[in-house]
């Protein structure tokens, strides 16, 4: 038996099926409490309360991008519009249980059509919803049969897979993965995910990617697959094989063994033009990965894990040793900070809460947040500066969501005030592709976020499994808007670096070489498929692939085109 989804994080995974298809019990429509709705209120702010710790401490032992995205959820539970709901439907009769049922409904499908960015937390409103259902019900939640959620267990409570003892690595199977399930998948314990849902660069994939565990996602037909089945998992094509035989899994562990272990040289591609590859960094736990994967650098140090569930703003000391300690992992590459990307999807507990906006994943947020609260970017770029000074490292400093030409004028002025010298640019939304090369007379390096630009230019939530293929990276819309800042870049003799999921594809990472791109930043476990992509291609060759895939009308044309003049690649 064979099936087919979307291969989102490299490897190849083998072993036994763990279904995970449980979920948090859904109580009764008119459940109501005995009348006391000061005692029911605690009983529910005592349950989010917990939920909010809980989350803290899984982000804390997970760190990197894992604690970034578990803190976004903790203040998504202490909002305090979600308690005021919760109240007003207590104070109205309805039971604890129900009232936040219904309370993270609202804000679940309010985030749903907000669209962007406040779109892909759907599914994580929905997580904090169920644990919040299991801290006021954990017996029901403990005996709860199948259902449809999003799929997995939540917490110990729910059956969250442990390591247990297991002599032979288990593969994941469920229809979709909050990112609380995947920051406490046992290390060592997980061949693979298989998922029967999910987006190509959901926070789940981009989890799985940083862990070095392969998936697999939007995989129709895998909850058919039986507990215990073996199966073998591809996340380089997307191939799943049910029961696999002999020769299938030679052929394809054999594969992935010829191209034998990752050599730490600078990327390059076969004929000696250098691409960089470099690190996305969620925290300083991220650190050993990236160095003992070979990058060269950071391509992308997200500095929200310093902000995140936080009461108080980071002093600039404390910001300046988190900075300095990267800085001092690469005394010999490059590090790329991207400055605080926060407002919309995610609020600061210290900052007064941003006034009313009908679509927040398109109000006030990223680089234009700042002139709201300049004394974060401020401090920000203070600490910076004090890192840099006497470290070898080169820094360079990136402005998330620039638009327009002010914008960036505006950033590379104020870093260069505070001794910055080499400001950037993060391509992100298309107006700022389609004028990249008047942004490339004022910013100094492109970063670009394929991610958010792929869901901007296609409107397309990229967490909605039933939209991922119109937010498919290898679209030749998307490769054109690339195209223009590569082009831009090269005239002005930038750097031109792409720091989206998409730059761990190693078949586009060739095709961005051949637009142009220099630099490629991914997570460390995507390194070194990567560095051997390019190693098996001239710099033509990689050219005439993206050309081929430009001329291409749709994602699937375009990487099947792409792929056939991309022979080292063979069947990965």
């Amino acid at each position: 038996m064979r099936l087919t989804g979307n291969g989102v994080s490299p490897g190849v995974g083998y072993g036994p099926v763990r279904r995970l298809v449980r979920r948090a019990p859904v109580p009764p429509p008119r459940d109501r409490h005995g009348g006391d709705a000061d005692a029911e209120f605690a009983r529910a702010e005592a349950a989010l309360e917990r939920v909010a710790a809980e989350l803290e401490a899984l982000g804390r032992a997970a760190g990197g991008v894992a604690q970034e995205i578990l803190a976004a959820q903790a203040m998504m539970t202490r909002d305090p519009s979600l308690r005021a709901a919760v109240r007003e439907r207590i104070d109205a009769g309805v039971s604890a249980a129900r009232a936040i049922y219904e309370s993270f409904a609202v804000f679940h499908d309010a985030l749903v059509r907000a669209g962007g960015r406040l779109a892909e937390r759907a599914g994580d409103i929905d997580d904090v919803r169920d644990r919040a259902l299991v801290a006021l019900d954990a017996g029901a939640c403990r005996t709860s049969g199948e259902g449809s959620g999003r799929g997995s267990g939540r917490g110990s409570d729910t059956g969250t897979p442990a390591a247990g003892g297991d002599a032979v690595p288990y593969v994941i199977v469920a229809r979709d993965l909050a990112p609380s399930d995947v920051a406490v998948l046992p290390h060592g314990s997980v061949a693979a995910l298989l998922l029967e849902e999910g987006g190509p660069t959901s926070h789940t994939v981009i989890l799985a990617r940083a862990m070095g565990v392969p998936a697999v996602v939007g995989c129709a037909g895998a909850l058919r697959v039986p507990e215990g089945a073996v199966v073998l998992v591809d996340g380089d094509t997307g191939q799943v094989r049910v029961a696999p035989t002999a020769a299938e899994l030679a052929r394809t562990t054999g594969r992935r063994a010829a191209h034998g272990p990752a050599t730490y040289r600078p990327g390059r591609t076969a004929d000696g033009c250098p691409v960089a590859l470099l690190a996305n960094i969620g925290s300083l736990r991220d650190l050993p990965a990236a160095v003992g994967c070979g990058a060269e650098g950071v391509g992308l140090l997200r500095t929200e894990f310093l902000y995140l569930g936080r009461r108080a703003r980071p002093q600039v000391a404390e910001q300046r040793d988190a900075y300095r300690t990267v800085l001092d992992a690469f005394p010999e590459g490059q590090v790329v900070v991207r400055t605080l990307d926060a407002g919309a999807d995610k609020p600061l507990a210290f900052l007064p809460p941003a006034r009313h906006e009908p679509n927040p994943a398109l109000g006030v947020r990223g680089v234009r947040a700042y002139a709201a609260h300049p004394e974060i970017l401020t401090e920000q770029l203070a600490a910076l500066a004090e890192a840099a000074a006497g470290a070898t490292a080169r820094l360079g400093v990136m402005a998330p969501m620039v638009t327009t030409v002010e914008e960036a004028e505006r950033f590379v002025r104020a870093c260069h005030d505070a001794g910055l010298p080499w400001a950037g640019v993060m391509v992100e939304v298309p107006a700022a592709a389609l004028r990249a090369r008047d942004l490339a007379e004022v910013a100094e390096f492109f970063s670009i976020g394929t991610n958010d630009l792929a869901q901007f230019t296609f409107a397309a939530d990229r967490q909605l499994g039933g939209l991922g293929p119109l937010g498919d990276p290898w679209h030749p819309a998307l490769l054109d808007l690339v195209a223009l800042v590569a082009e831009a870049s090269a005239r002005a003799g930038r750097q031109c670096c792409v720091c989206g999921e998409a730059a761990a594809d190693p078949a586009l990472a060739c095709v961005f070489a051949g637009l142009g791109v220099t630099a490629l930043s991914m997570a460390p476990a995507a390194l070194g498929a990567v560095r051997r992509a390019l190693a098996g291609h001239t710099l033509d060759r990689c050219r005439a692939a993206a050309a081929a895939a430009r001329a291409a009308t749709g994602a699937q044309a375009a990487r099947a085109a792409a792929r056939a003049l991309l022979p080292a690649l063979g069947d990965a």
